[in-house]
């Protein structure tokens, strides 16, 4: 059986560069062909979301030769591919993730606002691809309250107790293994805990935040330990925080070399495909690479999953 490749979007932008250079080096290190992919949008004889045209000749196009002479002296990679098709980005790149094991994208592209922090296009693909997406930010993204960390390479991934995600996970400690890295988790809990009493008055807690914050650790650590088991070279240390799990993501993404999130499971009331509000706002704020991962098949259900 062949390997999936690692795909890359592609469209000439310094965005689609950065994702290009950080999709090489991902396919360098698990040994997969890199397939760039340039979706020239709306040509004339296609209709947005229509059937894809695969460029007959791929040299001809400009985005892809300026591509292929950049990834010329990468003697590292297994194997190189250069795919030209006509459509629409958002509803094309999404699609891309049928048969590859990442999909990869700059976090903005050609069109669209150049103000937003994130196109339509990576959010589309994040919410929709069958594989993990990763989406390369733009360099200089401030982070505000970053927590002291050793030195050294480090992957982050943010852990929900109340509905954790192995497939995250999986993903995490593989990433980390690749990359001789150490895993960051972080499993954030609601705090403070609000009591209501009468309308209008609300109650302290009667709960210990030690104690809580010593349980939430507690169920990680379970959680994490068949993990540790099948990666037993990976060092996983990490904290449980008080408070927005997208706040304490971002901080730590400062430094790291990605940031692992889930994607929304799907549910009774919901059933369409969704970014959770953490993952967007970790899209949207962090310092690192964001690597966003669907659910496993058996886990897409409508039983009222928890939030990614």
């Amino acid at each position: 059986m062949s390997t999936q490749p690692v795909v890359v979007g592609v469209d000439g932008s310094e965005d689609s560069l950065r994702a290009l250079d950080w999709a090489a080096d991902a396919a360098r290190r698990r040994a997969a062909p890199l397939r760039a992919v340039h979706v020239r949008q709306y040509a004339a004889w296609t209709q947005p979301g229509g059937p894809i045209v695969v460029t007959p000749e791929p040299d001809e196009d400009p985005v892809l030769a300026d591509v292929r002479a950049r990834l010329a002296d990468r003697a590292d990679l297994p194997e190189a591919e250069y795919v030209g098709l006509d459509g629409a980005p958002g509803v094309l790149l999404p699609e891309l993730g049928a048969d590859a094991q990442l999909l990869v994208l700059g976090s903005r592209g050609r069109g669209g606002f150049a103000s937003l922090l994130l196109g339509s296009n990576g959010l589309a693909a994040a919410r929709d691809a069958e594989c993990p997406v990763v989406v390369v930010p733009r360099p200089g993204r401030e982070v505000h309250e970053a927590l002291p960390v050793e030195p050294g390479p480090r992957v982050v991934v943010g852990l929900n107790v109340e509905g954790p995600d192995d497939a995250v996970l999986d993903f995490a400690f593989a990433e980390a293994a690749l990359r001789d890295a150490r895993l960051q988790v972080v499993a954030a809990y609601p705090w403070p805990i609000q009591t209501w009493a009468a309308p209008g008055e609300i109650l302290p807690p009667a709960v210990d935040q030690a104690a809580v914050e010593s349980e939430t650790w507690i169920l990680a650590e379970g959680f994490l330990a068949p993990h540790r088991e099948r990666h037993p070279g990976v060092r996983a240390d990490g904290y449980a925080a008080p408070g927005d799990a997208a706040g304490h993501l971002v901080a730590a993404s400062k430094d790291a070399e990605l940031v692992v999130v889930g994607r929304h499971r799907r549910r009774l009331l919901a059933p369409a495909r969704m970014l959770g509000s953490v993952t967007q706002a970790v899209l949207l704020h962090a310092a690192a690479p964001v690597a966003v991962v669907p659910p496993l098949p058996t886990e897409e259900r409508t039983d009222g999953g928890s939030d990614g």
